[in-house]
């Protein structure tokens, strides 16, 4: 299976047709207690290079052209989107590689990543050990990092390698920024690399019901997802999670009761209607329907909170369980969720 993200990782529509079904563990033990305790006894070990450091050194066009060539899987998947064609990507990259503004902000974004290891292997090898603990059978992918003046996508991933282009999480310091709207660039910074990357292998395990067509259907898949996410990474704020700025997240959390009577007085839970589903789990700046200070893909938070009250309320449901339930129906009849609270009953 693979996953394509591109210049917007964390934005674009959650596809749910790429979803493979797994084999579940059948032990009936409380996923949270399983996601939270030790993994040192699982070993996991990842590939790690540096590819953005052999293309520096590259010292003429022919030597890119011998760095495409060798690592020829960048061309068929992480340059898909380059602005010149393949014939042309050597003297490009070339190009930008001379370029002495592209080699400051190339210092710059070292800086400001800092150590890689600390920074994103290591979150992401207790991430995989979270993920072995409850599916043996996972093999965790190469992991390759780039810097081409976004001349490559954010991110590839695949069940076997994931391509990271660190210039586009250099954060609001970094001297150059993707090309996306200014709500979307908080979200392109680099402690959202690892929480995006495990969200989007959730895909492999979230199973649904393809003939659901239904908004909570879509709502539950991205609950799902985003539950998936907190359990492999327990200690990640749920901000990071959901792409939300921490204020957004508060006001939103504060504000469930009314969002949630929204929806069930408007029968929006249901709609099928592919245009209607997109105002609420589709990326915007917020949501008019409800409000200017409601944050775009609402739905996809809402199906988290019922998602997250299934859970609490099924504490005997483990993840693979959970993210095996593709009746998105019966998680919200079992959550008991009516827009409540954590802490109220």
């Amino acid at each position: 299976m693979i996953i394509r993200l591109y210049r917007m990782f964390y934005i674009r529509t959650f596809i749910f047709a790429s979803i493979l079904a797994l084999v579940f563990l059948s032990c009936k033990t409380d996923s949270k207690q399983e996601a939270e305790s030790d993994t040192g006894a699982i070993q996991i070990n990842i590939s790690v290079e540096d590819l953005d450091k052999q293309l520096f050194a590259c010292k003429s066009v022919e030597e890119v052209q011998s760095f495409l060539d060798k690592h020829s899987y960048l061309s068929q998947w992480y340059f898909t989107d380059a602005p010149v064609e393949k014939t042309q990507l050597a003297a490009h990259l070339f190009q930008i590689l001379q370029n002495k503004d592209f080699q400051s902000f190339k210092t710059q974004l070292d800086s400001i990543i800092g150590d890689r290891n600390i920074a994103i292997i290591n979150p992401l090898k207790e991430s995989f050990q979270r993920i072995a603990k409850v599916y043996p059978e996972f093999q965790a992918p190469q992991v390759k990092f780039m810097v081409t003046g976004f001349t490559g996508n954010d991110l590839f991933i695949s069940d076997t390698l994931i391509v990271i282009g660190l210039d586009y999480f250099g954060g609001p310091k970094a001297k150059y920024r993707p090309d996306v709207y200014d709500y979307q660039l908080q979200r392109y910074q680099k402690e959202y690399i690892v929480p995006s990357i495990i969200f989007f292998m959730s895909n492999k395990y979230n199973h649904v019901n393809a003939s659901d067509r239904t908004l909570l259907a879509d709502m539950i898949g991205y609950g799902k997802g985003y539950e998936f996410v907190k359990q492999v990474m327990p200690n990640t704020p749920d901000s990071l999670i959901l792409g939300y700025s921490e204020e957004s997240l508060r006001r939103t959390y504060n504000s469930q009761g009314d969002i949630w009577a929204f929806f069930v007085s408007n029968k929006l839970l249901y709609e099928t209607t592919d245009l209607k589903k997109q105002k609420f789990i589709g990326e915007r700046p917020f949501t008019v329907e409800i409000g200017n200070e409601v944050p775009g893909g609402i739905g996809r938070w809402l199906g988290w909170r019922i998602v997250s009250k299934f859970m609490s309320e099924n504490q005997n449901v483990t993840l693979p369980e959970l993210m095996k339930n593709d009746n998105a129906g019966n998680i919200l009849q079992a959550s008991g969720y009516k827009g409540e609270k954590d802490d109220e009953e």
